[in-house]
């Protein structure tokens, strides 16, 4: 089937597509600032330079559209110059995995957020769901690390014990 846009038609429908502050990023966005959650986007100095970064909480939220990045729900490709379009979400797939790799080994909790997933019918699950994760990432950033003190082993005696000049000032 033949592509019913001129090659010049289909560059500039093409080319307004944009990569940033796009319907589902801003979903996203609003809902992390009205739960309290700051954060910066698109850090240059992180693998993939993800969509969301939460410094504080070494978090970083990647919100993929469906179509660019492969996703199982959009089976549609174009019919048009197909080899092109299926080597491009090849590697768009190849380069998100290595980047999410790259971030995990750095210690960087990974969120991804699929365009579909932030439908109207989907979209409040999706953000309780988000809700969750963040809880756990929370969680795991404010748990005291456990400490092991060694007390000596000699007869040394205790703060509330008698006889100790602290026990003997509170019990005249």
């Amino acid at each position: 089937m033949a592509d019913k846009m001129t090659p010049e038609q289909r560059h500039r429908c093409m080319s307004r597509i944009r990569g940033r502050d796009t319907k589902p990023e801003l979903v996203v966005r609003r809902w992390l600032w009205h739960q309290g959650f700051r954060y910066r986007l698109y850090v240059k100095t992180l693998p993939g330079r993800p969509d969301i970064v939460m410094r504080k909480w070494r978090t970083a939220i990647f919100v993929n559209g469906c179509f660019w990045h492969g996703h199982d729900c959009n089976k549609r490709r174009p019919k048009t110059n197909a080899q092109f379009w299926e080597d491009k979400i090849t590697r768009n797939r190849q380069r998100d995995a290595h980047n999410l790799d790259l971030l995990q080994a750095a210690g960087w909790d990974v969120i991804v957020i699929w365009e579909c997933q932030l439908s109207s019918k989907r979209r409040e699950q999706t953000l309780h769901e988000l809700d969750l994760a963040l809880s756990r990432i929370v969680l795991k950033h404010n748990t005291p690390r456990p400490r092991t003190y060694i007390m000596a082993d000699n007869d040394t005696p205790m703060a509330a014990e008698a006889g100790t000049p602290l026990a003997t000032r509170y019990t005249e």
